[in-house]
């Protein structure tokens, strides 16, 4: 008997409530408003506030995933837990009443919620668990030095989520297969220097912020994308005339067009709300559904191909058929 599929069967967001516009940030840094939009495709992004946390964020589009049902596990993707220890999503299965459930963090940055998927879909296959809410929350303007005009219009706070279930490989809503890989020799590509064991707490601010070496990062994150969707779709059967709709890591915009044109796919496969949210890291992808589900971008049967690109470098890819999950509240 063939091991149980996850399945989509809840979606939830999450987001800040202060907006910050680019037209703020060009009033203290030497940039302007078309300057950030050509090069990014963002016009505002969210920012958490002072009384506003990862788990915070984590909670909100968890507690809308979940749409008042239950979960035997969380897993958490993110990169900016509210500490270093413990992990975070402890806190965020206990604030959702989930009692003793499974719960732990996962890190791969940008990359985090399709490694979370591919964890909880192994939870399930392995009957470690019928239910499992995964989580991408970041607050990554936490780790972006305020005077860089690099990294400020880039990034911005939130939280997705999505519930999943034991079902079958074949109906719709059943992630997979998963292509997952890493190149840890170029991690100094987009990382924080100090925090951690080899480079402890530091009082000058270069090593505390995050440092990204733009167009390197862009160049690895085009090719592994598309190499990766390849895969995946080899794995899954489908050409990539098959495919509806693109719902890549929403880092820059020219990325996700790149990649999609490397793929050979048209421009209006390609799902993106980096425009309103910027770059959110782990959560992302999940906006991203949460809001083309909302909008009717997303349509039951659509064939949906999921990619993501973040630090480490790590990147990965799955794909699923778009179930019909009705109405949001």
């Amino acid at each position: 008997m063939p091991a149980p599929a996850a399945v989509l069967t809840g979606l939830g967001s999450w987001l800040p409530t202060k907006v910050l516009d680019n037209h703020e940030i060009a009033a203290r840094l030497d940039t302007s408003d078309e300057w950030i939009r050509t090069r990014t495709g963002i016009r505002e992004r969210r920012v958490a506030g002072p009384d506003e946390s990862t788990v915070d964020l984590a909670v909100g589009a968890g507690r809308e995933a979940l749409a008042g049902t239950s979960a035997d596990a969380v897993v958490l993707a993110t990169s900016t837990p509210d500490q270093p220890c413990p992990a975070s999503a402890p806190q965020v299965a206990a604030r959702l009443g989930l009692g003793t459930a499974a719960a732990f963090d996962v890190n791969a940055v940008c990359s985090g919620f399709v490694y979370a998927l591919a964890t909880a879909a192994g939870f399930i296959a392995g009957g470690l668990a019928e239910r499992v809410l995964v989580i991408g929350a970041d607050t990554f303007t936490t780790l972006i030095d305020p005077g860089d005009r690099t990294t400020v219009p880039i990034f911005g706070d939130g939280a997705g989520a999505v519930l999943l279930r034991a079902g079958d490989a074949g109906e719709p809503g059943a992630f997979g297969p998963f292509d997952l890989h890493s190149e840890g020799e170029h991690a100094e590509l987009l990382w924080v220097e100090a925090g951690g064991a080899r480079k402890r707490l530091s009082d000058t601010p270069a090593d505390r912020f995050l440092a990204m070496q733009g167009t390197a990062v862009f160049r690895h994150a085009c090719a592994r994308m598309a190499e990766s969707s390849r895969t995946v779709l080899d794995r899954a059967g489908w050409m990539v005339g098959d495919v509806d709709r693109f719902v890549g890591h929403q880092a820059n915009i020219r990325i996700l067009q790149a990649t999609a044109k490397q793929l050979g796919m048209p421009a209006d496969a390609v799902v993106a709300n980096i425009d309103r949210v910027g770059n959110t890291s782990a959560a992302s992808i999940p906006l991203a559904l949460a809001d083309a589900h909302a909008d009717g971008t997303l349509v039951p049967g659509h064939r949906v191909l999921l990619s993501a690109f973040g630090a480490g470098l790590t990147w990965g890819s799955t794909v699923l058929r778009w179930p019909d999950l009705g109405q949001l509240s």
